[in-house]
């Protein structure tokens, strides 16, 4: 697996065309950027995110189609009374990306703005 320098959270095991990944990942800053209202990490294998109400559609179309090219990710959603959580898992091989995968979470939200 290789992370990029540029904090790119893309494993060599992704699926994805090398020219399509650009694109993904921009939907997905934006995505944290706009939809993201808190971020937990419960666990080193598993990160919790607190979403804007309108925003487990785009979420979850986000997650089925990062699923496909890289099956390691395991998304689920759940409704709570504060909006609807976005939990992402992967196994303990992948937390590398993981830990990358929150930290742009936090620098598209701003460094942890609330």
């Amino acid at each position: 697996m290789t992370i990029t320098p540029s904090g790119d959270w893309v494993p060599d095991s992704c699926t994805l065309p090398t020219a399509e990944q650009p694109m993904r990942v921009a939907e997905f800053e934006l995505f944290f950027a706009e939809s993201v209202r808190r971020m937990d990490r419960p666990a080193s294998t598993r990160l919790e995110l607190l979403l804007n109400r309108d925003a487990e559609v785009v979420g979850r179309d986000l997650a089925a189609r990062e699923s496909g090219c890289c099956s390691f990710f395991a998304f689920t959603f759940d409704a709570t009374d504060t909006g609807p959580v976005m939990r992402i898992e992967v196994p303990d091989t992948q937390v590398a990306v993981l830990d990358a995968l929150a930290a742009r979470v936090d620098e598209s939200r701003g460094g942890g703005r609330e």
